[in-house]
């Protein structure tokens, strides 16, 4: 974490910075060795969202192109990092209400809870804006600010993709813009690399208001995911939804084809950091969604902190959705197949 000092006119700031294990190499180089050529990287792009430099993503991997010439050597890239001192997080994680939601405004996946939560912020003067992942024709994933209920008849921006957004290099520009606060939905990793920029920038502490998280098997890069789906015979100018439930991939086509499949079968192309992933409900998030636990046509809500606690009480209080009960013990499989993922990890990556 930072911390300002100086005298009158001038400012210093001091951040601790982790330890190199590789003592003559840069930060970006130490990382390269330690997260990315390990596949213990995400792809949360925490880093490429800080680095002054120009760390991006070159075909499905972080990368830092002319890095040697480039590279400030600052440690910022490490610092922001959730995985260069990787803590597995995994189970259930601590809430104040387990609830099953379906919002009377919007249409989404399952009971449309994500939108709802982030509309009703809005509304609530919490936050200015929602960070939403929108997709393409294709369903290439590209990000949206929302701001006014209005842009939500995007149509695109609703439903899960299950390939990777570049949701904090947004966040970044958002909290640049944002005046009242910032919304944000991602999958665990986002999570936790909202949660590390948080720790290490005031910036993103202050600004960054409501942190949704999604409940997470696996993501995968998009070009591995759209030349599989096209092999199984879906039909991307047709494609509205994808689903993955009980096991099976669904892809759902506007004249009413669906395309069925045994999620076993894209084993070999999830992408290598969900291998190492243990956290299925994003534990460190203020909510969590998602659809296991709750009825057909329901949410499932995992409130977890105050934030997202005054955002359910108002959408209780304006009746904008219909609520049930919900089952946690329904996540219990998940939840433990995830955990079952500390066996791939390298105790030497690992470590600090």
């Amino acid at each position: 974490m930072a911390a300002a000092t100086g005298v009158a006119g001038q400012s210093e700031w001091e951040v601790a910075v982790p330890e190199k294990p590789l003592k003559d190499k840069t930060y970006f180089e130490n990382l390269k060795a330690k997260v990315i050529d390990t596949n213990l990287c995400s792809r949360c792009l925490t880093c490429a969202a800080i680095c002054p430099g120009g760390i991006t993503v070159v075909g499905n991997k972080v990368d830092f192109p002319d890095y040697e010439t480039k590279c400030l050597d600052c440690g910022a890239c490490v610092r922001v990092c959730p995985r260069f001192v990787y803590e597995p997080k995994s189970g259930l994680g601590d809430y104040i209400e387990f609830i099953a939601g379906r919002s009377k405004r919007f249409a989404g996946q399952d009971g449309a809870m994500v939108t709802e939560l982030l509309v009703s912020a809005i509304e609530m003067g919490m936050i200015d804006r929602g960070l939403f992942a929108g997709r393409d024709e294709k369903w290439a994933t590209e990000m949206f600010h929302v701001r006014e209920p209005e842009q939500l008849a995007i149509t695109t921006l609703g439903g899960t993709k299950y390939t990777f957004a570049d949701v904090l290099p947004a966040l970044k520009e958002a909290v640049g813009f944002t005046k009242r606060g910032v919304g944000i939905v991602g999958t665990p990793c986002i999570v936790s690399g909202v949660r590390k920029l948080q720790q290490e920038y005031p910036i993103f502490r202050e600004r960054v208001k409501l942190v949704v998280g999604l409940f997470c098997t696996e993501n995968f890069h998009y070009g591995d995911i759209g030349k599989f789906l096209q092999e199984k015979g879906v039909d991307f100018s047709k494609l509205i939804k994808t689903d993955i439930t009980k096991g099976k991939f669904i892809a759902t086509m506007s004249d009413g084809e669906k395309v069925k499949f045994k999620i076993k079968e894209v084993e070999e192309i999830v992408a290598s950091g969900c291998g190492v992933c243990t956290d299925f409900t994003a534990v460190e998030s203020d909510a969590s969604v998602g659809s296991v636990g709750s009825e057909k046509g329901f949410s499932t809500v995992v409130v977890r902190e105050e934030p997202a606690k005054k955002v359910i009480d108002f959408i209780k209080e304006k009746e904008h959705a219909d609520f049930g009960e919900a089952k946690p013990e329904e996540l219990d499989y998940l939840i433990n197949l995830k955990k079952g993922r500390e066996k791939n990890i390298n105790s030497d990556a690992a470590s600090s």
